[in-house]
């Protein structure tokens, strides 16, 4: 196959994996009924949590950075600026998703799901809090945005997806546990 055919063949198909369109998300947003799933801000550097970490205990965590509290507090301006404002916020037990959930809507009171706790040292956890999460999915409102802020390994065990820092999926819950990604949002690391 010559490389003009695969150059063409490389932007069509990047093409067709495009959402239909920008809006979609906010269209979804507005209409109600969906969940957002997000990966917590920005954090110090580093993997996991240092060794001896409490999920009671923010000062043995691995933190927001500066950088991080910012990107939250302008994720939920994103929000605030279009007119969405989420009904329920629930977190992960770590702090920086706490954080992150009150950085990014202030007025809405955050809400611990334990089934959106860390997956990163217990992997055996994984099948079982991944079907927690799918019954939660069941239980969101019919009208109104729900916010789940959590970790990349959460959010991949139960999406396939990965979710860099401050990333979130807009997801439309669709009965039985399942659901459809409508959309991606993300800011930039500024």
């Amino acid at each position: 196959m010559g490389s003009t055919i695969r150059g063409w063949l490389t932007v069509l198909l990047t093409l067709l994996c495009l959402p239909v369109s920008a809006a979609e998300p906010w269209d979804a947003l507005h209409q109600g009924g969906v969940l957002i799933l997000m990966r917590h801000a920005i954090t110090e550097p580093g993997t996991g949590d240092p060794p001896g970490f409490r999920a009671d205990d923010c000062a043995t965590q691995r933190n927001l950075s500066a950088q991080g509290r910012v990107q939250a507090q302008r994720f939920g301006a994103m929000f605030a600026s279009r007119g969405v404002q989420p009904i329920a916020v629930f977190s992960s037990a770590w702090c920086r998703c706490i954080d992150t959930g009150k950085l990014a809507f202030p007025s809405v009171p955050v809400s611990h799901l334990p089934a959106l706790d860390s997956l990163f040292m217990d992997k055996t956890r994984e099948s079982a809090q991944t079907a927690a999460l799918r019954e939660a999915l069941q239980r969101i409102p019919r009208s109104g945005v729900t916010v789940w802020v959590t970790h990349q390994v959460n959010a991949t065990a139960l999406t396939g997806e990965y979710l860099g820092m401050g990333d979130a999926l807009v997801l439309r819950p669709e009965g039985e546990g399942q659901f459809r990604a409508v959309g991606r949002l993300s800011l930039p690391e500024r």
